[in-house]
């Protein structure tokens, strides 16, 4: 009974210390996902929220204070509270209100105004502090004040006026975006705008507004903005001046919109328009306008113009063998064989399966054409090297001159395909020059 006694004891404290155990780690998990919950809510709320230590240096802060202050968390930490609130006091147990209203400082020393709210946490010594940003929408906007500034944002439009006698600017919170800035991050100055200015338009667009401020005619730009990181898109700026009671011009108002994913698609329509889809080369309908204007240039400067027509020889024999994926290939390498053997003012165009041409300017003897035909087909029939094996396509080419042989696009054209077509008949790897033609 004495022994049993001791060995009752034991197994009593075991089962103690194992329910002890088992609490605790459940406490513990609790309280794990108790902090689990608490730091989701925080990294979601749109409010910056600091923990001050005892002695009133910064312990944490959540995601939204971090873009409030343009800052890390890891340079934020152990800062004092004045570095981040325009006159706060240097210890907690200094705060002369729970709430008040301040401004705060951004990493590059721009401030924008805050409400902050003031919670002592019970029994603890760390204490928080509530940052409400006040540049983004003010406490007192109306609801449609507000649905307005969001608006501009969604629409990707801002407002703007510039006192033309001054550098002082105004811009809406949607336009800061625009320019690579958060909304309070930079004061708006007439410098800074012509700075973030692409050096490219900036002459235009200054010349645009003296032209409105000067005659009152309404101001419509499209322009490019370089970023502080270097990224360019592409803005629309319209407006007009307002005038004192004098008639003076004293300021420019208007609207500016984010056009560069408008700019974007028109490029891409315009590309697919004039251009091969598969060789990326000029198609017929460019050829054809940089042909005309190269004929006008020649008879204003009594030069030469040249047109060559290139079929290639044995294209379709690697197409029926092959495929086409094999064919797109040699169209490819032909294009970029004839742009590498060109000079850079020349045009090459792709006019349909595997026709090419070619506008030469500035010619001013018929030895320089007959040495560019040379060329041409050295480059067009160097082997590719195709699937397992080693393929080798030639040329055919017809080549028309202005003024010797027709004086208009259309019979310059004419003769060029004739010529091609005499020399393809032939045999391959030829060249042959059109005749006189009287017009």
């Amino acid at each position: 009974m004495s022994d049993a006694l001791p060995l009752s004891i034991s197994v009593s404290l075991a089962v103690i210390a194992v329910v002890a155990l088992a609490y605790a780690a459940h406490v513990r998990r609790r309280e794990r996902a108790r902090l689990e919950i608490l730091d989701a809510v925080l990294a979601n709320v749109s409010d910056g929220v600091l923990v001050l230590g005892a002695d009133g240096s910064v312990r944490n802060i959540n995601i939204a204070a971090a873009e409030m202050f343009d800052r890390t968390e890891e340079e934020i930490a152990g800062r004092c509270l004045n570095d981040l609130l325009s006159d706060a006091p240097e210890r907690p147990d200094e705060q002369q209100a729970d709430e008040y209203r301040t401004d705060a400082i951004r990493s590059n020393g721009a401030t924008f105004p805050v409400d902050v709210r003031f919670l002592q946490l019970p029994g603890q010594r760390e204490s928080v502090l509530v940052v409400h940003d006040l540049s983004r929408v003010r406490p007192d906007a109306t609801e449609e004040e507000q649905r307005f500034k969001q608006s501009q944002y969604f629409a990707r439009i801002g407002t703007w006026d510039w006192r033309v006698d001054t550098d002082e600017l105004y811009w809406s919170d949607a336009i800061y975006g625009m320019f690579g800035y958060k909304p309070g991050e930079v004061i708006p100055t007439y410098s800074l705008f012509c700075d973030a200015v692409h050096p490219d338009d900036r002459e235009r667009v200054r010349e645009g507004e003296i032209r409105c401020i000067e005659t009152g005619e309404n101001h419509d730009e499209e322009y490019r903005v370089v970023w502080p990181d270097g990224t360019i898109r592409w803005l629309r700026e319209t407006g007009n001046v307002t005038k004192d009671e004098t008639g003076k011009t004293v300021k420019m108002m208007g609207v500016v919109r984010d056009i560069t994913e408008e700019r974007e698609e028109a490029d891409q329509i315009r590309e697919l328009a004039f251009h091969d889809a598969l060789t990326r080369l000029p198609n017929r309908t460019i050829f054809e306008d940089r042909l005309s204007k190269a004929i006008d240039r020649a008879k204003r400067h009594k030069k030469k113009v040249a047109v060559i027509f290139i079929d290639l020889d044995g294209f379709k024999q690697i197409n029926d063998e092959l495929g086409h994926a094999a064919g797109d290939r040699v169209l490819i390498n032909t294009g970029q064989r004839l742009i590498n053997a060109l000079r850079a003012s020349d045009t090459v165009a792709r006019i349909g399966g595997d026709e090419f041409t070619v506008i030469l300017e500035d010619l001013e003897t018929d030895a320089e054409i007959h040495n560019i035909a040379e060329k041409i087909l050295v480059a067009v029939s160097t082997p590719t090297e195709l699937g397992q094996g080693t393929y080798w396509v030639g040329a055919s080419l017809g080549i028309a001159i202005y003024p010797e042989h027709a004086r208009t696009l259309d019979t310059l054209i004419h003769i060029a395909d004739q010529a091609m077509y005499t020399a393809k008949a032939e045999g391959t790897n030829l060249y042959r020059i059109g005749w006189e033609f009287e017009n």
